[in-house]
């Protein structure tokens, strides 16, 4: 009897819905699991013939799984972890990861490390793929790479080569009246020298001025090294009139081996107020700048919204270390699951489409989070019932056929025919 059939099919199809809703129950606490839904479709029908009509009387032989849909369109609740490699994608977009035989694939799982090297990778040990950055810039218009968050990473030096301070100079400290404040400076190697700029008022509205380094800086011994000296004069307002604009300094020689130091000690701030003056106050320093920093190894970093990962360093500079990439796909009902949260494309997926984060209809990211899975409890118990009432509707069918079959095959002829 093709009924057995007809029911057998309907419990496959069922068992195998069943298996599904089991996975997804299985995931909910997988990291940027998408669950998925099993739609059914009948079998091929039987042409009994047609009727008065002309229409076709046929007969259904089955049903079976007619499709496996991913649910990609619902994201799963973000969830904050405090761990910098970590990542979160929020809308539309998978990582794009590499392993050691460089077979591409795609993930939605951001639980990320790093390895010895300082490479940002997945938990199996692949690569996760962007933009690596070059001095602090990143050329999106390059090839990917890998991307490296290591604390072996180094901001270089930058020497110093402009200076300025807040001074006020008392106006009654007299002819002989002193006073000196320090300044640290940076050279070409990111060695740290201090100069002192010291100030001896020669008469009413007039100081002379000396910029020193230890003389040790220069290889010397002895008193220190003078790299700068004039005369400033005030108005009698206390505003300095001469110089103005900056000061040259320069310090050669230096013992360590680096260049020269040029530097151009700014007498004015941006906005053109005089920085030095001359008030019946008290000499005093308020504030000190300068543009140099020595060398710092990294610290720490996060990731933006647009994938970019920002590094901050020891010695106080922050640079981009890279940029995260993501890609989509024209149909990513097309994707293969390949295990360990990751896909691979095929024909029916098409090829990535690869760019960086919030461009171009691609998500955002969030550093120090996960997406977690997003399977419904509830709807999958939902459908857990609806499918599991099906089963045992054809479960119910098969012995209903079982019991007519037995009794067509007991039947016995009556007596006497």
């Amino acid at each position: 009897m093709s009924s057995f059939s007809i029911a057998l099919s309907g419990l496959s199809a069922s068992s195998d819905a069943l298996n599904i809703i089991s996975n997804d129950l299985a995931n909910l606490n997988t990291v940027g699991f998408k669950d998925q839904e099993a739609s059914f479709s009948d079998l091929f029908y039987q042409n009994l013939g047609t009727n008065g009509s002309g229409d076709p009387i046929e007969e259904g032989l089955g049903t079976q799984i007619g499709a496996v849909s991913t649910n990609f369109a619902v994201g799963g609740t973000v969830q904050q972890t405090g761990v910098p490699s970590n990542v979160a994608i929020t809308g539309n977009g998978f990582f794009i990861t590499q392993n050691a035989n460089g077979n591409l694939s795609y993930t939605r799982a951001g639980n990320f490390g790093v390895n010895t090297q300082g490479e940002l990778v997945t938990d199996s040990g692949a690569t996760v793929l962007g933009y690596p950055a070059e001095n602090g810039v990143v050329n999106t218009g390059g090839g990917l790479g890998g991307l490296y968050v290591g604390s072996n990473l180094v901001s270089p030096p930058n020497a110093t080569t402009t200076m300025q301070m807040q001074t006020n100079l008392d106006a009654n400290s007299g002819t002989g009246g002193t006073f000196s404040t320090p300044m640290t400076v940076y050279d070409s190697l990111g060695n740290s020298h201090v100069l002192s700029v010291n100030y001896t008022q020669t008469g009413t509205g007039a100081w002379s001025y000396q910029v020193t380094v230890p003389a040790a800086d220069t290889g010397g011994t002895g008193n220190p090294t003078v790299v700068a000296s004039g005369t400033m004069t005030f108005d009698g307002n206390g505003n300095l009139t001469s110089p103005t604009g900056s000061i040259a300094i320069s310090v050669p020689n230096l013992a360590d081996g680096a260049k020269t130091m040029n530097i151009s000690w700014n007498l004015t701030s941006a906005s053109g107020t005089p920085l030095i003056t001359q008030l019946a106050s008290a000499s005093a320093t308020s504030a000190v700048g300068e543009n140099g920093y020595a060398n710092g190894t990294l610290q720490s970093y996060l990731v933006g919204p647009d994938g970019t990962i920002e590094g901050t360093f020891s010695n106080g500079q922050t640079q981009a270390l890279g940029q995260i990439a993501l890609a989509n796909f024209a149909n990513d009902q097309g994707l293969e699951s390949s295990g360990n949260n990751s896909y691979t494309p095929t024909l029916a997926s098409g090829a990535a489409v690869v760019g960086v984060p919030n461009a171009g209809g691609l998500g955002t990211l969030t550093g120090g989070a996960l997406e977690m899975s997003n399977v419904d409890i509830s709807t999958e118990f939902t459908n857990l019932i609806v499918i599991q009432r099906g089963f045992e509707a054809n479960a119910r069918m098969i012995t209903t056929l079982d019991s007519i079959e037995s009794t067509t095959t007991n039947l016995q002829a009556e007596p006497g025919n």
